[in-house]
């Protein structure tokens, strides 16, 4: 069986309310994390040559999984990866504004940290269905925000995420229903800047 644990939240349950409710989070993670997880595992049982690498690596070469298993790879390893740093993007310290670098940079990009938050929200807002919203570097080193559908992950277009926001109904139902704008709006009150800022000084 391939080696791909399901990591610890960083905080208890129940450190994200009022925003995320402690029983979304102990379903999300310990049910919908731990299935991608498992299922990960299982579609690369026996493919030696994919075990041995990171999941970042597997889904920025998915074109080249072995084609009866690529789909399962794409779904349960985006869904691994995706979650996997969505856990460590929030905080119950949370929210306020990025400083230093990645301010300057958000502002550069998108005129004003308050125009980038409106970007994307809407953008996670508008995904139709399932999916992502996602801040990540790309190549180059500049930033972009766009969703992707399902568990698709930014790593299969070549970019590294340094903030992603599920907007999967199974994120948010239980607290919010349908009202999906609210629980974005909410969100920014959990995101971890400081841990933001680290992903975005690393993939520089």
């Amino acid at each position: 069986m391939a080696g791909f644990t399901l990591p610890d939240l960083p905080y208890d349950f129940d450190a994200l309310e009022p925003y995320i409710d402690a029983r979304t989070m102990e379903i999300h993670h310990d049910k919908h994390h731990a299935g991608y997880t498992n299922k990960l595992n299982a579609a690369l049982e026996g493919h030696g040559a994919l075990e041995s690498k990171s999941i970042e690596e597997i889904l920025r070469g998915i074109d080249g999984v072995p084609e009866d298993i690529r789909t399962a790879v794409r779904n349960n390893g985006g869904g691994y990866a995706n979650h996997s740093l969505f856990w460590t993007v929030m905080s119950p310290d949370g929210g306020g504004e990025p400083d230093d670098d990645l301010a300057a940079a958000i502002a550069d990009t998108f005129g004003s940290f308050a125009q980038f938050k409106e970007t994307f929200s809407n953008t996670a807002s508008g995904r139709f269905g399932s999916g992502w919203g996602w801040l990540v570097l790309d190549g180059g080193g500049n930033l972009h925000v766009y969703s992707t559908a399902n568990q698709d992950s930014p790593y299969m277009q070549g970019h590294i995420p340094i903030l992603g926001l599920d907007v999967w109904e199974h994120a948010y139902y239980l607290h919010y229903q349908n009202r999906r704008g609210d629980y974005i709006s909410n969100w920014w009150n959990v995101v971890d800047w400081a841990q933001v800022a680290k992903n975005f000084e690393e993939s520089r």
